[in-house]
């Protein structure tokens, strides 16, 4: 998300700022940034002309594995299950989940979910209590935790992150 390439296309708009106007405060409508990104995300296989070789042209089609990292990407096996495969579309795709930064989780207030499009079974998949105060205080969703349950595969940075992870409940979600 936030490579220079990408960057350098968004002058203007967020200037050259992915998550937040400065370090530590996020843009407002994060939730719906990476929301259609996750959803944009899902229609490129379908859409794209990803796979252009001289042997094959045109879009990439169903049969694919989505590999969303960190909270950013989180929705994504979240839309793929109520958005796509209720109705026949990516039966067999797979989402594999990649925790880069478990500091960072997509923690929003819980009034928030009904932003996100979701059928009412998600929730309890977002469902999050913890003991900080931002962005507020009790009762949150939290987009990783969501997406570490409705993911196909869990993967880490290392083996040692992933030790570290489950080496204790204050180091994981």
């Amino acid at each position: 998300v936030d490579h220079p390439f990408f960057l350098e296309k968004v002058w203007g708009k967020t200037q050259s700022k992915i998550y937040g106007p400065i370090a530590g405060e996020d843009y407002q409508d994060n939730q719906l940034r990476f929301s259609l990104f996750c959803q944009a995300a899902l229609e490129a296989p379908r859409a794209l002309n990803l796979n252009s070789n001289e042997y094959f042209s045109g879009p990439y089609g169903e049969d694919v594995v989505f590999i969303a990292n960190d909270w950013h990407t989180a929705l994504l096996p979240c839309y793929l299950k109520s958005l796509y495969k209720s109705k026949g579309i990516y039966e067999t795709a797979k989402v594999a989940f990649c925790i880069h930064n478990i500091a960072y989780q997509g923690r929003f207030a819980f009034a928030d979910f009904s932003l996100l499009n979701l059928p009412e079974e998600f929730k309890s998949s977002f469902d999050f209590i913890d003991g900080y105060d931002k962005p507020v205080k009790g009762r949150k969703i939290n987009w990783m935790k969501a997406g570490i349950l409705e993911s196909d595969k869990l993967l880490t940075v290392s083996p040692y992150y992933a030790q570290e992870l489950v080496s204790g409940e204050d180091k994981g979600v």
